[in-house]
């Protein structure tokens, strides 16, 4: 039982890992090389359709001057970082 809560926990940190780079390729507004642009597509397709329902619900931060911050990447970030903390203290009471 140890093995199957380990492997979700693994999951659950390359998932947040996975964030962490959208959101920095997100803030960087850069012409990606070609090389990289696939990577850059996955990532979004393994992203997008949680972060989807989350900016439904969460209204983005208007900053001003036409500026506005989405903060449904942190709160996923956040939500998995409860699941993962859940999930730790079932597996490995």
């Amino acid at each position: 039982m140890h093995l199957v809560g380990e492997i979700i926990i693994w999951v659950l940190n390359l998932y947040i890992a996975i964030m962490v780079v959208r959101i920095m390729m997100d803030w960087i507004p850069v012409r990606w090389p070609p090389g990289i642009r696939p990577i850059l597509l996955f990532i979004r397709d393994v992203t997008e359709p949680l972060l989807s329902p989350l900016r439904r619900v969460i209204p983005l931060v208007h900053l001003g001057g036409g500026m506005a911050l989405d903060l449904s990447p942190t709160v996923l970030i956040i939500l998995l970082a409860v699941l993962r903390g859940f999930i730790g203290r079932s597996f490995f009471r």
